[in-house]
């Protein structure tokens, strides 16, 4: 099963592969809204935004020859900026597919964040022990795999299989991302893992197919059963068939929060890479109260569950 590592995907604009034939021109991504609205909601006092990217700048922190996908920069002075705009105070940096298993953009923003940051390193089964050491001592606390075919497709189980065993070692949770309607297939291999394993994107939930869609179903029956299964409440815009305000896509974060609401954690997926439909992250703050209903419930997917999983102290 394919591992992302940011090494594998989409061919570089320009190569021909072995039959002649021209590969598909590598796209490049929309920038995030430049203009972040002042959210209504305010967020309580150490909330984390656990899912969200850095993108270099690439002069210092270069992309990956072999990636998905062109971007522009996204870096750390804006990516504060965003937080500070939304009220933010906490955040888990996951490394972008562009950066391949280069973890340095992740790695130096979490030692200028004064115990603010944690990172979900990009990793491959060549890395040393040493080396898995060395993003452990500087804050790094998971590793991501996506099993999409954008980013590249379906690979070698057996090298995931020895990745997360030598990450679990270290006290490391995985991140996986999966194709819509995927989790039935996958249920069983993640039921099976030695470590905590969080679900990206709702388990990128099709709001246009109801909540009664066996994708969806399985979703919740999964992280109904397995302690060790998180949830991301992210990518309501990636999940809505309705577009903005994106409300369709309400009731599938409530289900998911009511159903385990002490194993869900919230983010921004800021600078939103691949969406269909680019969000304004001020917008997406408010949503929060309409699938998060009360303050205790609130408390637990923005505070306090994450503190429990990332180890912030």
């Amino acid at each position: 099963m394919h591992l992302l590592t940011g090494l594998a995907g989409a061919a570089l604009a320009g190569e021909v592969n072995a039959q002649g034939i021209e590969p598909k021109v590598m796209p490049t991504i929309a920038p995030p809204d430049p203009n972040p609205k002042t959210p209504s909601f305010k967020l309580p006092p150490k909330s984390c935004d656990s899912h969200t990217h850095i993108f270099g700048p690439a002069s210092r922190y270069p992309f990956a020859e072999k990636r998905p996908y062109n971007t522009a920069d996204a870096p750390l002075e804006m990516f504060r900026s965003l937080h500070e705009k939304i009220g933010v105070e906490r955040c888990v940096i996951v490394n972008a597919t562009v950066h391949g298993t280069d973890n340095r953009v992740v790695t130096d923003a979490i030692a200028q964040s004064e115990g603010a940051y944690k990172g979900i390193a990009n990793v491959n089964d060549e890395m040393t022990e040493k080396e898995l050491a060395a993003l452990d001592k500087g804050g790094i606390c998971g590793c991501r795999f996506a099993f999409l075919k954008r980013l590249g497709g379906v690979g070698d189980m057996n090298k995931f299989q020895r990745i997360v065993h030598r990450v679990a070692e270290l006290g490391w949770h995985i991140d996986v991302y999966f194709e819509p309607g995927t989790i039935p297939e996958f249920a069983p291999i993640l039921t099976a893992l030695p470590t905590p394993y969080v679900i990206d994107h709702m388990g990128t939930v099709q709001a246009g197919k109801g909540l009664d869609d066996p994708g969806f179903t399985a979703l919740l029956d999964l992280q109904k059963k397995d302690e060790k299964c998180w949830v991301k409440i992210t990518g309501l815009e990636r999940a809505s068939a309705a577009g903005k305000p994106f409300h369709d896509a309400v009731p599938f974060a409530k289900a998911l929060i009511e159903n385990a609401p002490d194993r869900v954690i919230w983010g921004t997926d800021w600078p939103h890479p691949n969406v269909k439909v680019m969000p304004n992250d001020g917008d997406l703050v408010d949503l929060i109260p309409l699938y998060a209903l009360d303050e205790k419930i609130r408390q637990k997917l923005l505070v306090d569950n994450p503190a429990r999983l990332f180890k912030f102290t």
